[in-house]
């Protein structure tokens, strides 16, 4: 399973804030043909996560009035969206280059490289009362930073058929775009009682710790960090763009409207 479920503490040994964890191997060489073709080789995947996200969507539900009552999520609720987040999040690190082998047709795929850690830890009731509330801050820069990750991923796109293989700066702030979006994810269904952080890297004092993976810790260059920057100031520059566009549509049909 890549996500585990027994009883834990929600603090590691240090006593610090223990967060869902992502593991992803280092950067390698990776096929330039299934590079080119990495989105259309994901189609049927794709398709796989949207039906999986539908039904979801209604377990998430169940798990909200669940927490409310009970401070935490059934074994079988949290079990069945865990699994649900572990096969998102291969899909999404396959789709954006971050591995280069294909995401299997399972909720258990022990081999892959590509896994989360989810911890089952008590909930507070208030927080999951205005959970919708409290999650808007990250989703916003969430979506911020998939956007712009989307505008320029065409660019990732070439350098990995150039090169067969993701430049560290790219990978790592690839990566926590990934960890990002599956942490906010956790969040929102209530797998996890923490706020969704570390978009800019691992603080200092996790990133001490011993590593597991490229990504637990998580450690940014300053090349990778100016990544993630520019990957939010391009959503922002989308997202004003679109909204002025739309404005401009709307004003002018009201304006022929008028004349009419």
């Amino acid at each position: 399973m890549t996500a585990a479920w027994e009883p834990r503490p929600p603090a590691d040994a240090e006593g610090t804030e223990w967060r869902p964890a992502l593991d992803v191997p280092p950067p390698g060489q990776q096929r330039r043909w299934t590079v080119l073709l990495r989105w259309l080789l994901l189609l049927p995947q794709f398709v796989v996560v949207a039906v999986l996200s539908f039904a979801a969507f209604f377990v998430t539900i169940a798990a909200w009035f669940s927490a409310l009552v009970l401070g935490r999520l059934p074994d079988s609720i949290a079990s069945f969206l865990g699994s649900v987040l572990a096969y998102q999040t291969r899909v999404s690190a396959s789709a954006a280059l971050l591995v280069d082998r294909y995401p299997p047709f399972s909720f258990d795929a022990p081999d892959y490289p590509v896994r989360i850690e989810l911890r089952a830890t008590p909930l507070n009731r208030l927080a999951v009362l205005f959970r919708l509330i409290l999650m808007i801050p990250a989703a916003i820069i969430s979506s911020l930073a998939q956007a712009g990750w989307f505008t320029i991923s065409w660019v990732f796109w070439l350098i990995g058929i150039i090169l067969g293989r993701l430049p560290e700066p790219v990978f790592g702030a690839t990566a926590a775009v990934v960890r990002y979006r599956m942490r906010l994810t956790a969040y929102a269904t209530m797998l996890t009682p923490v706020y969704p952080k570390g978009l800019l890297g691992d603080a200092p004092e996790a990133a001490s710790q011993p590593a597991h993976s490229a990504t637990r810790p998580l450690r940014l260059s300053t090349a990778a960090q100016v990544l993630v920057w520019l990957f939010l100031l391009l959503g922002l520059a989308g997202h004003l763009t679109s909204g002025t566009i739309d404005y401009d549509e709307a004003g002018a049909g009201a304006a022929q409207g008028a004349e009419v």
